[in-house]
């Protein structure tokens, strides 16, 4: 439920990584989808990848969860939350 826009790294979608890092901001009032404030990383990605706008790309939150179902029990996070890869699992990160 509530928006389902976000933003994930060609790592996840093309490459077909898990997602390694996964933070939540105030939503982009600009985005395609009504924004959710997720953004989704493999977490190898460098400055310049990241600086690369080719290389991010706004999906569905329902497509990310697709490509890594092990996001889903953070997905209610508020905003502000920042996660971290261990395992099957995300830890906080501070």
């Amino acid at each position: 439920n509530g928006p389902e826009g976000c933003f994930a790294t060609n790592r996840i979608t093309v490459d077909g990584k898990k997602v390694g890092y996964m933070y939540r901001e105030e939503p982009d009032a600009d985005s395609e989808l009504p924004d959710s404030g997720w953004r989704f990383f493999a977490g190898d990605e460098t400055d310049e990848y990241t600086n690369d706008p080719d290389n991010i790309n706004i999906f569905s939150l329902n497509t990310i969860c697709n490509y890594d179902a092990d996001i889903i029990p953070y997905l209610d996070a508020p905003y502000g939350s920042a996660f971290i890869r261990s395992g099957n699992k995300f830890i906080k990160d501070s």
